[in-house]
């Protein structure tokens, strides 16, 4: 399936929204994409597999710098280690960990783990509460080279814990045989899809959302946004505060009751998730998808033609916007090889061909500005992905996050069924959040 997936802390949310998102292959997740396998691909001598598929990685006490990633990513992030090792003259593991968040935190605490570990921006205020990852000292220089979304997403109370190498957000993906032009608002949408279902027998869906019956926060969100609303209020600091929860807010509300009017006229339904939502349109049975970079390699191979734009402006409000995800490399708190760690995620990951390498392999929008330039004067798909994300907010990495996926995804599913009032389900999930909050 290709999607991003929302974490192990976010399953009744997102079965696979994994804020891991995108490369070619995975899509969003909170936390980061999980992998079919622990399997080693160590340039030095292999470390011992895990008993089972579920297994941590085992950590080679022999090898100078250990990588935990997902599958998706470790075939890349192993050439650019191994390259990285020969320069330095050292020895580099790239293991493969099937849910890469929850087994690194075990595993550093216990003094296991590896010296980095690859995943999402939203996992940092988790991981730094825990106290597994350590803080990385990027300079003023290196960090003004980056988008600024991205490092401010690599942020935690203001200290730096990541280097980020990939952005990824949500845009519209249209059928451009179906619907040649882009709509500017969700009422021309509408009305274009209405009729061009209407002309055509093969099209069932006006527009494709993964909603699924358990709904999806992450699709969810850019309603709310519409209209100032949102999950959290911000912070002295300009972050996120966990004690300002505003998912019953009126901008919230307000994107809700779109949200019910689009499932009363059958424009979203929760038959439509992220198992079916990408074959509909890969079939041609829709022509708007709102959607990520991770769902174009499909397309491709199905021949569908497409263009990416806007997400729509909503009637009463302004211009939906997605969530922003940011890929990181962070370091570990216990790291084996602190020093080798450092140098590889400060030194060498901010490294314009490194970035394109990442960005060949995997398909998300390069961190780097540089990168990012190089890949758009020829890239039509990633220039536009980024452009429907530039004014977006990095996707809250505040530890209560994992509070809300559930409990705002099944208030958006309800909603669009009909079996509850936008006003009276979303301040019912706003008091779920809140309590699961205070439980934490």
């Amino acid at each position: 399936m290709h999607k991003r997936v929302i974490g192990a802390m976010a399953i009744s949310g997102v079965a696979a929204l994994a804020l891991s998102a995108c490369g070619g292959s995975s899509t969003p997740s909170t936390p980061g994409t999980a992998a079919p396998a622990a399997n080693d691909t160590s340039t030095s001598a292999a470390a011992p597999k895990p008993s089972s598929t579920t297994d941590a990685p085992v950590r080679d006490a022999n090898v100078d710098l250990v990588i935990w990633t997902d599958a998706d990513r470790a075939p890349t992030v192993k050439k650019i280690a191994d390259a990285f090792g020969q320069e330095q003259g050292i020895t580099t593991s790239v293991q493969i960990a099937v849910n890469t968040r929850q087994q690194f935190k075990d595993a550093t605490k216990v003094g296991k783990g590896p010296d980095i570990v690859v995943g999402a921006h939203d996992w940092l205020g988790e991981l730094v509460q825990e106290n597994t990852v350590a803080p990385i000292q990027l300079s003023a220089d290196t960090a003004s080279q980056f988008s600024r979304q991205s490092i401010n997403a690599a942020k935690f109370n203001g200290q730096n814990y990541g280097v980020p190498y990939a952005v990824e957000n949500i845009a519209l993906m249209r059928n451009t045989a179906l619907a040649p032009d882009a709509p500017k608002t969700m009422d021309e949408l509408v009305a274009s899809g209405k009729a061009i279902k209407a002309k055509n027998p093969k099209v069932t869906n006006v527009l494709l959302q993964q909603v699924g019956k358990v709904g999806n926060a992450y699709y969810t969100y850019p309603y709310m946004s519409a209209f100032g609303g949102g999950i959290f209020g911000a912070s002295a600091d300009g972050g996120f505060d966990p004690k300002k929860v505003i998912v019953d807010s009126k901008g919230s509300v307000q994107g809700a009751e779109v949200l019910a009017k689009l499932g009363k006229e059958g424009v979203l339904s929760t038959n439509v998730g992220d198992d079916n939502a990408e074959g509909l349109f890969d079939a041609g049975k829709a022509p708007y998808f709102f959607t990520g970079p991770w769902a174009t390699t499909n397309a491709k191979k199905a021949n569908i033609k497409y263009a990416i734009s806007d997400l729509p402006t909503l009637d009463g409000g302004g211009q939906m916007q997605p969530f922003l995800g940011v890929q990181l490399f962070y370091v570990s708190a216990k790291a084996k090889n602190a020093a080798i760690a450092q140098e590889f995620v400060t030194n060498y990951l901010t490294k314009k061909d490194v970035q394109l390498e990442l960005f060949k392999a995997l398909g998300r929008p390069p961190a780097l500005t540089a990168a990012y330039d190089e890949v758009a004067a020829s890239n039509p798909d990633v220039k536009a992905f980024f452009e429907a994300g530039k004014d977006s907010k990095p996707m809250p990495n505040i530890p209560a996050m994992n509070s809300v996926w559930g409990p705002l995804g099944q208030a958006s599913a309800d909603v669009i069924a009909g079996k509850a009032g936008a006003q009276a389900r979303f301040a019912s999930a706003q008091k779920e959040i809140v309590a699961n909050i205070n439980k934490g």
